[in-house]
């Protein structure tokens, strides 16, 4: 099965039972933005090397899926239906732009924190791993 993972799942990849993933995972344009700032991140050198090689890594096994004009749209929906739950779309941008993404392809979303997407069920299945 095919499905989105996001960047909690990546971060956490080598902790994760692979039976728990799906068989095809995929990755957002977004995904690999906020893992781009990992190594800029990073203070010691040595950490900022590792995390640079585990960025290459997902970088050769992972296509990014772009955010683009749909998903955009679907964004802006998702914000809405977390407004409606009393959720404020504001500190989870990132994370409505993965959303936004799997939502539009009609894919579901694998994620370390599904409490981050409590009011979408109805636009997205998430599936907590």
């Amino acid at each position: 099965m095919r499905a989105i993972v996001d960047t909690s799942v990546i971060v956490d990849l080598r902790k994760i039972d692979p039976s728990q993933l799906p068989s095809q995972p995929a990755i957002t344009a977004v995904t690999l933005a906020e893992l781009s700032d990992g190594p800029a991140a990073a203070r010691d050198p040595a950490e900022r090397a590792a995390r640079m090689a585990d960025l290459q890594d997902i970088e050769h096994r992972f296509q990014a899926i772009p955010f683009d004009d749909d998903a955009a749209r679907r964004y802006g929906q998702l914000a809405a239906l977390l407004r409606a739950a009393g959720r404020s779309p504001r500190p989870r941008r990132l994370d409505l732009m993965i959303a936004a993404t799997a939502s539009v392809l009609d894919l579901p979303l694998y994620t370390r924190n599904p409490k981050d997407f409590i009011g979408l069920e109805t636009m997205l299945e998430v599936i907590g791993v």
